[in-house]
């Protein structure tokens, strides 16, 4: 029998909340993250590359597929860190990145994770949390097409706000992003509990 403390069942998350630096910075933090990449996914366009999704042509999000521990960090409690941590109400647009590369999206991996980002959603937007209209997009992800095949982004990109802290984009706005999460998560912070 295998222990679940020693192997646990992870899960796959894939999330869109604007440039993919700020988004797995944030991520690599939370408590039952076992891994994050950056990546592509939702475009026309096979094989992308950074500067084609830059070019905004390829109908491609800056998104993060995130493997997790459920038992640690179920995917609502995800999803609130995901919302509390970018602008779903800003369509093709975070801050100063314009496009629709930086549009935020949940693509679901199943029916589950796609029932609960509309719950998530509809209980936002109930509550009036923003003050403006949710925009994000709940896609159902089909790997057997090119808008559902998950494209890892260049490896440059992985850990780059980790390995870049200093570089100009990351000092400016990453850290800030971060520093945010970290005062409103605490209860989330990897080694917290």
């Amino acid at each position: 029998m295998t222990d679940p403390v020693r192997s646990p069942q992870l899960a796959v998350a894939t999330v869109a909340g604007g440039c993919f630096w700020c988004t797995e910075a944030v991520f690599e933090q939370v408590e039952g993250v076992h891994a994050v990449e950056s990546g592509y996914v939702g475009g026309q366009m096979p094989n992308p590359t950074y500067a084609r999704v830059c070019d905004g042509d390829t109908g491609h999000a800056e998104a993060l597929r995130i493997t997790y521990d459920p038992t640690v960090l179920p995917y609502p409690a995800l999803l609130e860190v995901f919302f509390g941590t970018h602008d779903p109400t800003t369509k093709d647009r975070q801050g100063h990145d314009v496009g629709s590369q930086y549009r935020s999206a949940v693509f679901a991996h199943d029916a589950e994770q796609e029932a609960t980002a509309r719950a998530t959603i509809a209980a936002l937007e109930a509550e009036g949390v923003y003050g403006a209209p949710i925009v994000t997009e709940v896609v159902r992800l089909d790997p057997t097409t090119v808008e559902g095949t998950w494209y890892p982004a260049e490896a440059y990109h992985q850990g780059y706000f980790r390995a870049n802290p200093n570089q100009g984009y990351c000092a400016a706005v990453v850290a800030p992003k971060v520093a945010k999460f970290r005062q409103r998560f605490t209860h989330r912070l990897r080694g917290a509990a």
